[in-house]
């Protein structure tokens, strides 16, 4: 099961470092990091049920916030 709840014991000292992961990189080489960051994670995770909840929140938070359904999406 994915918890959605606040979990960071840190969240400000993570934030600031995940913005230094991508200081003086460019698009693409910021995007392949951030492709790095949750492959590691991911496995880390491991348990298959959690990853697709995580997969499916992601999508659907970002067509939310660009005004369209999941549904129109994937359409």
């Amino acid at each position: 099961m994915l918890n959605t709840q606040p979990n960071l014991a840190r969240p400000d000292d993570f934030y600031e470092a995940l913005i230094d992961m991508h200081r003086d990189l460019d698009e693409a080489q910021s995007q392949s990091a951030n492709a790095q960051l949750i492959l590691l994670l991911a496995n880390h995770v491991g348990e298959h049920a959690a990853l697709m909840d995580a997969i499916r929140l992601a999508r659907a938070g970002v067509a939310s916030a660009a005004g369209t359904s999941v549904g129109e999406i994937a359409a």
